[in-house]
């Protein structure tokens, strides 16, 4: 068995990986069933279907036939503007609210391609409050912290 397409086969075990720690994480919470579901039912099969997407990933990448590619170098600057963007988000959504964490996640993040302009950030920041407000507060009904206290 040779690795034809290292690049998928990276992404199939970063992947692989995440699904199975997400779902290694999730089985020490109440499961239920699909009908009641408990705290653990959904991650739990989320990183069961990520794990399965991953090992297709990997799979597909040992093919005979599959064009070759070889693993580009990290892009170390482009990472940590991502997982800066993310810990930013993290720490913000309590005291700040989903708009304002939301903002700096996307902002922050689009410093990681050079290709991204502030304009389509932005829109792509309200498009994603959109998309989050409409799902979680008004379909889900669950209770989030929408702006900063003080605000509204």
């Amino acid at each position: 068995m040779k690795i034809r397409n290292r690049t998928d086969f990276a992404a199939g075990l970063l992947y692989l990986a995440v699904g199975a720690f997400a779902a290694f994480i999730a089985s020490g919470y109440t499961m239920g069933t699909a009908a009641d579901m408990g705290t653990g039912y959904f991650p739990f099969w989320l990183g069961v279907l990520l794990a399965a997407i991953g090992l297709a990933v990997c799979a597909s990448s040992v093919v005979p036939g599959t064009a070759t590619n070889k693993l580009s170098s990290w892009h170390w600057k482009s990472l940590a503007w991502v997982c800066v963007s993310l810990l930013a988000f993290a720490l913000m959504f309590e005291s700040a609210g989903m708009v304002l964490s939301i903002f700096a996640l996307v902002l922050i993040s689009s410093l990681a391609s050079g290709a991204q302009r502030w304009k389509g950030a932005m829109v792509n920041a309200c498009i994603l409050n959109v998309i989050c407000y409409s799902a979680f507060v008004w379909l889900l009904e669950i209770p989030l912290r929408i702006w900063p206290l003080g605000w509204f």
